[in-house]
């Protein structure tokens, strides 16, 4: 490093201490180390600035030469394990990866929302590194609460708790819960832009190995088709994939009776207004939709067109008036077509009570989207194709026809009940046929899809309004630009992330079985399981959706480093996952050794830089 002096058009000269470096293509360059100021105003503090900052920078070079320079270290090649100093200083194999976990952590300000609050309580542990702990266990290292505190060592951050004060802080999380929702809501609206106008909402279950029921775990519809006792989470996401909120509900409540309840939550404690809350069919309820336009919000959920009308199937499948659109991007073809339909929606409005109220009907003029594509019609026939083969066995092997109405192949099997005469036969199954017709009244719908929505566009000639969106007195919520059909079904299509974001609970980080059973005990554990998942998501969004979230958390897993001698740690593994989130996260993962006190420099850089 050597001091650098510009002659500045005034004839003054700034200073500043340069260091000389080789590029990726080994061209010599330099780079500015620090900027110190004009030779005019530094001559008023130093009696020979020139002199003094020369020295500066000769100091500078010999502490970084200090700093990189080799390390010899010694070790004996027969030196053994001592069991009882592994027992007290853990396990010799720690990990680097949740420097990545910490910094999104105390971004969010989670360390400061769990301190400011456990003051007021007599607790003599930490509930924030309990809280941090079982975070980032469940992305990187998954598994109960006793394997998260049994392996709290592998982290490089104080744990100096126990087990018992695992299982106390729980309640405590529980107790905050809302209001830490709320905050997460605030801070990610703050730090990434978040844009509440669309919310895609679902619902899945989690199984707990149990036999006996009680009042939160029942047993009801497995979308994993267990038989053990479930409960049901209604979930919030926005359009970046990033969780909003989400609730918990007895496991033998409907899917469609929750939107309601996290609806109301969502508005009254976030502030959250004219929102389109996007679903699939399962939510299409009267009372659902009514709600949403009572509460002055938008709808874009699809339709069943198999249960529709025979006036909305014929209209579906009239290619008259359908029009044809290429994506720019893919190339595609879409086949679509649109019309207004005024809608009566008869409801009840919604109370915490569960109360009776007097139906309620709105008026509103719907739009109804319908369109057609080839890939959905091969996943359709895809599906049938095995149901199919079920039900043509079921016809020809007598011997598997007491299955007959425990398989979804039923739907495809008429019964010969009468015999020629007219008679009731004494044994119908007898004789089955295959329903021909049944199939190819399917068949003719496969690849099209519906969609409902109240929302709508200003045209091109209409005059723009303050504010994103309005309420319309025809109830229907109108967005401040062109809204098309197109566009309706480009917001519809984002509910898949939400299926992606239910697999990630279940795979990456292995939410269930749930091992706790008390009420605030299971109410935490999906606390910190929301507070896993949002991080991760956040990474992802980082790193612009490249990888999956999966494979974030494996290479954060694998970034691992085991103690050497002298205070020094080996490190084995980096990849490209890696090298990503250092150029977004300002960590360094490449560093193949690395002290004990650069490490934890490291860790308290993740939690000042928020």
């Amino acid at each position: 490093m050597y001091l650098k002096k510009t002659q500045h058009k005034s004839g003054d000269f700034y200073l500043s201490i340069v260091e000389g470096y080789r590029d990726d293509q080994g061209k010599s360059k330099q780079r500015t180390i620090q900027s110190i100021g004009y030779l005019s105003q530094l001559s008023l503090q130093y009696q020979d600035p020139i002199a003094h900052f020369t020295m500066v920078a000769k100091q500078m070079t010999a502490k970084k030469q200090k700093d990189t320079a080799p390390v010899v270290l010694k070790f004996d090649p027969y030196q053994k394990l001592d069991a009882q100093k592994s027992l007290e200083t853990g396990p010799n194999r720690k990990n680097l990866g949740a420097l990545a976990l910490s910094t999104v952590y105390h971004q969010l300000e989670l360390d400061y929302f769990i301190n400011n609050r456990r003051r007021y309580t007599k607790a003599s542990f930490n509930h924030n590194a309990i809280l941090r702990l079982l975070t980032y266990e469940r992305v990187l290292f998954p598994g109960s609460k006793r394997s998260n505190w049994l392996s709290r060592g592998r982290y490089f951050e104080k744990m100096d708790f126990s087990l018992d004060d695992v299982y106390r802080s729980l309640p405590f999380f529980n107790s905050h819960r809302d209001a830490l929702l709320s905050h997460l809501n605030t801070k990610i609206t703050e730090q990434y832009g978040r844009d509440n106008s669309m919310l895609f909402y679902d619902v899945t279950n989690y199984y707990f190995e149990i036999d006996e029921e009680d009042d939160l775990r029942k047993k009801g519809f497995s979308k994993e088709h267990r038989p053990e006792p479930i409960i049901q989470m209604g979930l919030f996401m926005d359009e970046q994939g990033i969780p909003v909120t989400y609730d918990l509900f007895p496991g033998n409540t409907t899917d469609c009776k929750t939107l309601r309840p996290v609806m109301k939550t969502t508005t009254e404690q976030f502030g959250m207004k004219d929102m389109i809350i996007i679903a699939d069919m399962g939510m299409m309820t009267g009372d659902n939709k009514g709600q949403i336009i009572l509460d002055h919000n938008g709808y874009i959920i699809s339709y069943s067109i198999r249960k529709s009308t025979d006036e909305f199937k014929q209209w579906v499948l009239g290619q008259d008036d359908y029009q044809f659109s290429e994506d720019a991007h893919t190339g595609k073809v879409l086949k679509f077509k649109e019309r207004l339909i005024p809608k009566t929606i008869a409801f009840s409005p919604y109370t915490e009570t569960g109360a009776s109220h007097a139906k309620r009907r709105i008026t509103v003029n719907e739009r109804q989207i319908v369109f057609y594509s080839e890939k959905y019609a091969r996943k359709a026939r895809a599906a049938r194709e095995k149901t199919i083969l079920k039900a043509r066995e079921l016809i020809t092997d007598s011997t598997k026809r007491g299955k007959l109405y425990s398989q979804g192949a039923r739907k495809y099997i008429s019964e010969v009940c009468f015999d020629e005469q007219g008679e009731v036969k004494e044994d119908f199954l007898s004789e089955l046929l295959f329903d021909e017709e049944k199939l190819a009244e399917e068949e003719r719908f496969d690849g099209y899809y519906a969609i409902t929505t109240n929302v709508y566009g200003t045209s091109k000639d209409q005059r723009s309004f303050k504010g994103r969106s309005r309420w319309e007195d025809g109830n229907f919520l109108v967005l401040n630009r062109e809204v098309t059909a197109r566009d309706i079904i480009g917001m519809y299509r984002g509910l898949w992330e939400i299926e992606e974001t239910f697999k990630i609970t279940k795979s990456v980080l292995q939410s269930r079985p749930v091992y706790v059973s008390k009420y605030e005990h299971i109410q935490a554990h999906f606390l910190t399981c929301f507070l896993a998942l949002t991080i991760t998501r956040l990474l992802d969004h980082q790193l612009s959706g490249k990888y999956y979230p999966g494979q974030i958390a494996e290479s954060l897993r694998k970034a691992s480093g085991s103690y050497v001698e002298n205070g020094y740690y080996v490190f084995d593994y980096y990849d490209q996952i890696l090298a990503d989130l250092d150029k977004q996260l300002g960590t360094d993962f490449s560093r193949k050794y690395l002290k004990l006190g650069e490490i934890r420099s490291m860790i308290g850089k993740t939690k000042k830089g928020c």
